[in-house]
């Protein structure tokens, strides 16, 4: 019988027990140097779930999880579904006022997390009155005899393995809510997107399907699982019944080069400064890495000047860029044929949706014309959790009756091809002498030059111009000057586009998922 009308997916953590039926002795993990099978992981996600039952978890209670990428951290979340529970994972990069909030607004009813994180959950532990039950992972014994909690405080581990595997019937069905992924709160407080099964486990088959996964890929994640690129990773995984490598971060970038040789990586996502660091250690030290057949990137835009390395370091892998945004986790990709064609694209709408380009009166956008992309499909949110009227914002009346769309607000446009180019979000646009100017065309230009390995271009008050061009550079090559990078600018870039202001940096502030923020720099 085909096996996907033996286990039919309604909900996403059904995939995980259709590839422990199908693969139970199958590699499924390798996370902190210790492989776990399929059918290993299964058991250990249906005692946790007996765990979380008996600590009074139920169909449609929050989890939260404070973790990092850790074995804990992937049995906690499949366990929370399978409770027909919702689970949010949270970086543990955030600090304790943020978390509080986070916490308090999802009424988070289990918190796992881990000993090293004690010093930013002590100080506000007597506030969280909506747990039901904490649950560390880690050495140490910073939580043992914490009277700090206002409900029980439990080693993770041990209250797994002596737990009997969840019993009851789960009762979820695929437009229940799965999961609340919380945005990073670049302004005010963290929204909580709010994902189905259903629209989850859409985005998992139509990522897995262009991305063309199947079991026999191996794929490595040192993206925070907070981060939905990061998360997907996983799903992805489970459900193509593949192997994933979990690591922490991309911290250590020798370690994960050598990881990618061990353990014969097929799959590499990343972002722009995970690429650009691989890049100038390879201009340093020529790197090669021939069993990677995909590369995949999203969060900021793949300058098209890395093409020609990450061919020399990648020589069998199709390169794919992305774009996409929490509350539909991807919107569209790029062919991979189409790399070199056309690098500044990020193609078309992902297998099962749409995607229009209409004029802020709401009319659509000719072919070259620059508007605000929308987005059908059955991946887009539910909503913000307890926030209606930011919902309304985002969430727009359809073509048919009824549906809602996905304003995206941000600027795109379409070639006579169909595909889609990112010109930049509605609140960066810079304008100048009249002009408005895209800062991702002037970074484009920037990246573009060799020795320039990250770039951001804000817009700064200006008496003559109304605001004037900044561009914050880092450099790889310490030779080149101002002047250089002012001439490559002035051909190709119009006059009205150049920077006037160019300042060095030794680093560019970045958010928790290592995308370069310019918050910092305004």
């Amino acid at each position: 019988m085909n096996p996907m009308l033996q286990y039919p997916l309604w909900r996403l953590h059904d995939t995980l027990e259709r590839s422990a039926t199908l693969f139970p002795e199958k590699k499924a993990l390798h996370v902190d140097g210790i492989d776990y099978t399929y059918s290993r992981l299964y058991q250990d996600v249906l005692r946790c779930a007996g765990c979380f039952s008996v600590a009074g978890l139920e169909r449609g209670g929050r989890v939260a999880l404070y973790l990092d990428n850790t074995y804990a951290n992937i049995v906690s979340l499949y366990a929370t579904l399978f409770c027909g529970g919702v689970f949010l994972t949270i970086n543990p990069q955030t600090k304790t006022e943020k978390l509080a909030y986070i916490l308090d607004n999802s009424a988070a009813e289990i918190l796992v997390s881990d000993t090293h994180l004690a010093d930013c959950i002590a100080p506000v532990a007597s506030r969280l009155v909506n747990l039901k039950s904490f649950f560390y992972s880690g050495s140490g014994d910073a939580f043992t005899g914490s009277s700090d909690f206002v409900c029980p405080v439990k080693p993770f581990f041990e209250a797994v393995d002596s737990a009997l595997p969840l019993s009851r019937r789960d009762t979820s069905i695929p437009n229940d809510l799965a999961a609340l992924i919380y945005t990073s709160g670049s302004t005010g407080n963290p929204k909580g997107v709010m994902m189905s099964h259903q629209s989850m486990l859409f985005a998992t088959q139509s990522l897995s399907c262009y991305l063309r996964l199947d079991g026999s890929h191996t794929i490595i994640n040192v993206l925070p699982m907070a981060f939905d690129y990061g998360l997907y990773q996983l799903l992805m995984s489970v459900a193509c019944g593949a192997t994933l490598v979990l690591e922490r971060s991309f911290a250590f970038a020798t370690k994960i080069l050598n990881l990618i040789d061990q353990h014969k990586i097929t799959v590499f996502p990343g972002v722009p400064t995970i690429y650009s660091t691989i890049i100038a250690m390879h201009r340093r030290k020529p790197l090669v890495f021939p069993s990677v057949q995909r590369i995949t990137n999203t969060a900021a835009a793949l300058p098209a000047g890395y093409n020609e390395d990450l061919h020399e370091i990648f020589p069998n892998a199709l390169i794919y860029r992305m774009y996409g945004l929490t509350e539909c986790k991807r919107v569209c990709y790029l062919e991979p044929e189409l790399a070199d064609k056309k690098p500044r694209s990020v193609g078309k709408a992902i297998p099962g949706t749409e995607t229009f380009i209409l004029n802020p009166d709401g009319t659509p956008c000719a072919p070259g014309e620059t508007g605000i992309l929308h987005v059908r499909g059955p991946h887009v949110m539910m909503g913000y959790w307890k926030e209606p009227r930011l919902s309304e914002g985002m969430l727009k009346p359809g073509k048919y009756p009824g549906e809602r769309v996905l304003c995206t607000h941000d600027w795109f446009r379409m070639d006579e091809d169909g595909d889609l180019y990112f010109v930049g979000r509605s609140d960066d646009i810079i304008k100048t002498r009249g002009e408005k100017v895209s800062p991702v065309e002037v970074e484009n230009v920037l990246l573009g030059i060799k020795g320039v390995c990250e770039a951001a271009v804000i817009g700064v008050e200006d008496d003559l111009l109304g605001q004037a061009i900044k561009a914050f550079v880092v450099l790889d090559d310490k030779s080149i000057t101002e002047q250089m990078i002012k001439k490559r600018c002035s051909e190709q870039l119009e006059n009205f586009m150049m920077p006037k202001y160019i300042e060095f940096r030794e680093s560019l502030p970045k958010t928790e998922s290592g995308k370069i923020t310019k918050k910092g720099l305004k």
